[in-house]
């Protein structure tokens, strides 16, 4: 299904052959076989339609590419697993990221990776040393777009968000340049490269520092979403009395009857409280009990375990699929806030959402980093996020429609923020949501400097609120 349409239309004229001689990696264009299979994001319900796909295999291969759409006026997207697909961000030429995939990990607490590298190919090689990367929710989505973004995951009340904990990226800039950026070479980089989402340069490798994390406490445990009401008003309560050492979420799931759901589950409206301790297990245990004492358990899945588990959590879906997926930021959420949600996405609301989900930040995620970044979310206490299924444009558009609902409940504590992962920054609207209007004139500054022709189709936005 097609939500968005096509890239702009190129001169059928352009010389793709010239790259294509230049790259160690492939050059697809549409009439090539392998072209939809390339360019396919995990979100099937994005069409991305460039008029070619580099699909890239060092950092040479992207320069090459960059300078090639500046030299004949066209622009340049990039794609590594595509969960955060966004179709007019897909510009006229796409990189394809997924063969940079070098993983190193320094047993003394960092890693390089690659930017086609997911969270799954780091994670056993960080834990064979203890070791664990600030992932998120699930570990199928790439570490570059992800960290780009800001990087929130399931432990970010203890250890903030990934993009503070970078050491370096290596990135390929509009102006068709490599560069090594740090806290002290290109620091307007660095500043833009954490948080701004692609738009300051496309980046080949980053370096990042692991945290000592052998194993964890956590997990979810899931009840009859009859009993929702009381679940969530202890749980508002215990989140926010909870030590920086817990990070914890509900969601609203209505999973349908199939083999690989859980048969306490499936075909029905459910809750889970989802949970990670990163302190003493035996402690983490008596917090949870607090919830687990308030109904019935219908599946309780939260244990000591491996950090290699760590998908455990969220249980988020691995295949790809097409789905709706907006989100909104809030500043509180109060008990009106939660009957609100519940009337609106709960038993009886005839929601056609497969998850409405509520994460509690604060702790360390509320600090600012060493280095100023743009990452401008900090004093949002929780996120919201709706999932539904996006068969055909009909479902689509319900899914939308009562998203936007959900959202108009929850209005009230609406920051009118949304984080880049969350709302991929693409056109006014989406830049000034997931932006504040210093860090979007810093960025501004930034994509000026380094793409001066407006190669880098990410980039655009930040002109487009000029």
């Amino acid at each position: 299904m097609t939500l968005i349409l096509d890239a702009p239309v190129v001169d059928t004229e352009i010389p793709f052959d010239i790259l294509r001689a230049q790259l160690t990696g492939d050059l697809l264009t549409r009439d090539d076989p392998a072209y939809e299979a390339t360019v396919s994001p995990w979100n099937l319900a994005v069409a991305m339609r460039p008029a070619a796909v580099a699909a890239v295999r060092t950092a040479e291969d992207v320069v090459a590419t960059v300078r090639f759409a500046g030299s004949y006026g066209l622009t340049a997207g990039v794609q590594a697993t595509g969960h955060g697909a966004e179709a007019s961000l897909a510009g006229h030429l796409l990189v394809m990221t997924r063969g940079l995939d070098e993983v190193t990990v320094h047993p003394e607490g960092w890693a390089r990776v690659g930017a086609g590298v997911k969270w799954s190919q780091l994670v056993p090689q960080a834990a064979a040393y203890g070791l664990a990367g600030v992932n998120g929710s699930t570990t199928d989505v790439g570490i570059v777009g992800y960290t780009t973004g800001g990087g929130v995951g399931p432990m970010a009340r203890t250890y903030g968000i990934n993009a503070d904990r970078v050491r370096a990226f290596e990135v390929v800039t509009g102006d068709g340049v490599f560069r090594r950026v740090t806290p002290t070479e290109y620091p307007d980089l660095y500043f833009a490269l954490r948080g701004g989402k692609g738009a300051a340069g496309i980046v080949t490798a980053i370096e990042f520092d692991l945290v000592h994390m052998p194993t964890f406490y956590g997990g979810a445990i899931y009840f009859d979403a009859t009993d929702a009401a009381a679940v969530i008003d202890r749980w508002r309560g215990w989140a926010d009395e909870l030590p920086e050492q817990g990070t914890t979420s509900f969601v609203l799931f209505q999973l349908p009857p199939l083999p690989q759901v859980p048969p306490p589950l499936a075909g029905k409206m459910t809750l889970g409280i989802r949970f990670l301790w990163t302190g003493d297990a035996e402690e983490g245990a008596r917090l949870l009990n607090q919830i687990r004492d308030v109904a019935p358990v219908l599946l309780d899945d939260a244990h000591q375990r491996p950090y290699t588990e760590i998908d455990a959590v969220h249980a988020d879906p691995v295949d790809p699929m097409p789905v709706t997926d907006p989100a909104i930021l809030l500043g509180s959420f109060p008990a009106e806030a939660a009957d609100r949600l519940l009337e609106v996405a709960g038993p009886g609301s005839g929601s056609p959402q497969v998850m409405v989900e509520v994460r509690h930040l604060g702790g360390a995620y509320a600090r600012e980093g060493r280095y100023p970044s743009a990452f401008s979310h900090r004093a949002a206490r929780f996120s919201v996020l709706t999932v539904g299924v996006a068969g055909d444009v009909a479902m689509a558009t319900a899914a939308l429609a009562h998203s936007d609902r959900v959202f108009a409940a929850l209005g009230d504590w609406d920051t009118g923020g949304v984080w880049p992962n969350f709302g991929i920054p693409h056109d006014a609207r989406s830049a000034r949501r997931s932006y504040d209007e210093a860090t979007l004139a810093r960025l501004r500054e930034v994509v000026d400097r380094y793409d001066p022709q407006g190669v880098l189709q990410a980039g655009a936005y930040t002109r487009a609120v000029a």
